[in-house]
């Protein structure tokens, strides 16, 4: 491969939900400015497809996490094991 390649971005799957919703936040920008072109437009938006999903699976795991946080009888906050193996 030469120097001027371009690498590929890293698999979404692997980041982190800062890191996805950064690149997002990026590609979003990228479109509004309508500064680059069709091809180049349609594989960012695909990315950013992928990305969005893939914030909003962190997010829901991190919400499923959250309502494992019960309340008892009395009204005290208690935390059950949230069962996600």
């Amino acid at each position: 491969m030469s120097d001027t390649a371009e690498k590929s971005p890293p698999d979404v799957s692997t980041l982190s939900f800062e890191a996805a919703l950064k690149e997002l936040e990026s590609i979003v920008e990228k479109l509004e400015r309508g500064d680059v072109e069709l091809e180049e437009s349609i594989a960012i938006y695909e990315r950013g497809a992928a990305l969005k999903k893939h914030c909003e699976d962190k997010l829901k795991a991190a919400q499923m996490k959250v309502d494992k946080i019960v309340f008892d009888e009395d009204g005290a906050p208690k935390a059950e094991p949230a069962g996600l193996d």
